[in-house]
């Protein structure tokens, strides 16, 4: 499924995170001594992160969130103003990997303190996508791009059940 960027993607930024600049973009690539994906980018200038609509990622692997697929609820943005209330800014990753015990060389897209969806460079200068559970001790790889990740994206209405 090729997501609409604008149309299918989005739902609301409940944190009203402000539109984002090419410096608030420098500011995290450097902080975070990373090249973010150009999709991921992309997908921030329609909307900063917040909450997305209804999606989930197909798995091969069972993962402590359901037998065949992860939901992608958020996805976090970028949010550089220190006095700007947020949970979703991947300028929170080195925060988030200190606090909560993730592995080196992880940007947080998405999660809850438990688990976490991340582009993961332990690899390199291009990321995987990983599943990340703390609690269960899972540390899967869910995609080896974040561009086959957003496009393998499905409507979560797929795995409801009848």
């Amino acid at each position: 499924m090729n997501i609409k960027i604008s149309d299918d993607f989005w739902d609301e930024n409940f944190y009203n995170h402000p539109k984002l600049t090419d410096g608030m973009i420098e500011v995290a690539e450097t902080s975070l001594n990373v090249k973010l994906p150009n999709l991921l980018i992309d997908l921030l200038r329609v909307q900063n992160g917040g909450y997305v609509n209804g999606l989930v990622f197909p798995t091969k692997e069972k993962t402590s969130w359901a037998d065949s697929h992860i939901a992608l609820s958020e996805l976090y943005g970028i949010v550089t103003n220190k006095s700007k209330e947020t949970c979703q800014n991947i300028l929170d990753s080195e925060y988030l990997a200190n606090e909560c015990g993730l592995p080196e060389k992880q940007v947080v897209l998405s999660g809850d303190g438990h688990w976490f969806i991340t582009l993961d460079f332990r690899e390199g200068e291009n990321p995987t996508i990983r599943w990340i559970d703390l609690e269960c001790n899972q540390d899967i790889h869910i995609a080896d791009t974040f561009d086959e990740f957003i496009n393998g994206l499905v409507s979560a209405e797929e795995f409801e059940e009848n």
